[in-house]
């Protein structure tokens, strides 16, 4: 169905006349005649009956009426979903359970009235190129390598450190600590499937790994987040580690425990990326919220990469 024909409907049905509804749509007379005549054709019925006061819509005119608005409506929708500065804001959280989606969350309780448009890009450079494209309009990330030069009008900035938790089933040796030292987890078996080799996790966790004599088996096959916990839950000697704000949910049984890890405490650097040029003004209340949200942890030793010093 030809759209500018059911606009015209609507234009015809609202100034009651074909001369003025070419004039609220910028073309001629004649051209509102032929559209809705075409369209007359396509749908087998009268739409108009015409005479000297005006145009009056017919019966069928009448029931096709509220549909042809429902049809503009859906059109203009459509459009705004992709349209830059009208669309809603697109941002990458990697997953919907980790941290980043959990900042999205309080910038949405914040700002209620602005639209969001919530994606999961696995791949880091798959992200970037997306914001660079335009079809995303940010990304929370952790930006790795020491001098790695992001691509030319790309911006980031260290926005969130995540502390990490160890996580633990209730018969292992450190379940009932209400802290221990990273020093403390080696030699321990942290079992962590979910990492995957050239991700920005991995170069996290393998420096981590480095700084503190950790060993971190990654062997799969990875069946996502459930299995780990379950096997987390039945074994006295398997842990893993989390993040601090990472949403997670297990059966009562599974009595699973989360664990501060302090002198230092490893944190995530979780950093926003974004074109300077992004028109959305979304975009700059979101940097603006986040700026608003990092408070320093003052009094608290903390451990990040050497690439996020």
């Amino acid at each position: 169905m030809d759209l500018n024909a059911v606009r015209t409907v609507v234009a015809v049905a609202d100034a009651g006349q074909f001369r003025e509804a070419a004039a609220d749509l910028s073309i001629t007379q004649q051209a509102v005649s032929k559209r809705i005549a075409a369209l007359e054709r396509e749908l087998g019925v009268q739409l108009f009956t015409r005479s000297a006061r005006g145009a009056r819509l017919t019966i069928d005119g009448q029931a096709f009426l509220p549909h042809a608005r429902e049809l503009l409506r859906v059109e203009e929708r459509a459009t705004a979903s992709v349209r830059p500065g009208r669309r809603a804001l697109r941002v990458d959280v990697i997953g919907r359970r980790l941290a980043p989606a959990g900042l999205l969350r309080a910038f949405h309780r914040a700002y209620p009235k602005t639209e969001l448009d919530v994606v999961t890009l696995f791949d880091a450079d798959a992200a970037v190129a997306a914001v660079r494209a335009g079809t995303i309009d940010a990304s929370f990330r952790a930006v790795t390598m020491p001098g790695r030069q992001l691509p030319d009008g790309i911006v980031a900035a260290r926005v969130f450190d995540e502390p990490l938790q160890l996580l633990t089933g209730p018969a292992h040796e450190f379940a009932a600590a209400r802290a221990v030292t990273p020093d403390q987890l080696a030699g321990l078996r942290i079992w962590m499937p979910g990492i995957i080799a050239g991700t920005e996790w991995a170069a996290y966790y393998a420096e981590l790994a480095d700084a503190f004599g950790l060993t971190i088996d990654t062997i799969g096959p990875n069946f996502g987040t459930e299995p780990l916990l379950d096997a987390v839950a039945d074994s006295a000697t398997l842990a893993t580690i989390v993040g601090e704000d990472t949403r997670l949910a297990w059966p009562v049984g599974h009595d699973l425990r989360r664990i501060a890890l302090h002198h230092p405490t490893p944190v995530y650097p979780h950093s926003l990326i974004w074109h300077e040029d992004n028109p959305h003004p979304a975009l700059t209340e979101l940097r603006t919220h986040l700026a608003s949200l990092r408070p320093g942890r003052h009094g608290v030793e903390t451990w990040v990469p050497r690439w996020a010093q």
